[in-house]
């Protein structure tokens, strides 16, 4: 009675198991390369060096369509809200560039090491910017 209890139970098993396997063939995570859109900054990195308190703390990142289709920035985020970017939201047709403009807040003194997100359909679809320097404090009159 036991062999049959245990036999039945590894009929039923195999059985289960062969249906549950996924014999579907996977799509394709993305187009190719070849067809999307693909954006190429001029760098990806912008050293503000030492910045006084108060002073400029504007910066563009230049960036080109280099792939075949329209570029769309779907999102650009920065790593805090001292750190304000600003970006086109209509398409970028290929061959074309735009910039995304960031701002940092510049009001408190200390190292700057901030980083902005940009998030598109190209496919290299997720970029992160960065800006370092330092604001010093004003000189003293």
């Amino acid at each position: 009675m036991r062999k049959l209890v245990l036999s039945l139970l590894l009929v039923f098993g195999v059985t289960f198991g062969a249906f549950a396997q996924n014999n579907k063939a996977a799509a394709p995570a993305s187009k190719p390369s070849g067809t999307q859109a693909e954006i190429t900054f001029e760098k990806l990195e912008h050293d503000y060096g030492d910045v006084q308190r108060n002073g400029n703390g504007e910066t563009t990142f230049t960036y080109k369509n280099t792939g075949k289709t329209p570029l769309i920035l779907s999102n650009v985020r920065s790593s805090c809200g001292c750190t304000v970017p600003s970006w086109p939201r209509e398409p970028i047709m290929p061959g074309q560039s735009a910039g995304i403009r960031v701002k940092y807040n510049t009001a408190n003194p200390g190292p700057i090491n901030k980083s902005v997100t940009v998030e598109s359909n190209a496919s290299n679809n997720r970029v992160v910017l960065r800006i370092k320097g330092k604001v010093l404090n004003s000189p003293t009159n």
